[in-house]
């Protein structure tokens, strides 16, 4: 059920946790075939929405770090990666619940190149996607 403010509530955070744990296995089973792209992808696709659980957004970007840190060529990855995903990727980027390390630098600063400064103004005012 959504609060007053629209943010999903408590009992469906266990919902989405049950999403994000599918979601993990399916990466780690397409980064065994060798398919880190693939993995980026459905680790940035359905962002746990309007929710303010900690819980959601800490174990979703565990999902989308996992597959980061699975990239080795991050030039390829752009020239594989749809323009779509990088609001999304630059927020997951900002999170900031682990430690920053040099593989999401580089990523921030090719997706800074990439999609400009107006991606990260929009991933500052994003209320909705809490990768």
């Amino acid at each position: 059920m959504a609060g007053a403010e629209g943010f999903v509530e408590a009992d469906n955070a266990e919902a989405i946790i049950i999403r994000i744990e599918h979601k993990s296995r399916k990466i780690e089973s397409l980064l065994k075939q060798g398919k880190p792209i693939e993995a980026l992808k459905t680790a940035l696709e359905g962002a746990p929405p309007k929710t303010q659980d900690e819980r959601c957004k800490s174990a979703n970007w565990i999902v989308v770090h996992r597959a980061l840190m699975a990239i080795k060529d991050v030039d390829f990855m752009f020239s594989s990666l749809d323009p779509e995903y990088y609001d999304i990727l630059m927020k997951g980027l900002s999170t900031g619940d682990r430690p920053t390390c040099d593989q999401c630098l580089r990523i921030h600063e090719k997706l800074t190149e990439k999609a400009g400064l107006g991606c990260i103004l929009r991933c500052l005012a994003d209320t909705v996607n809490t990768v």
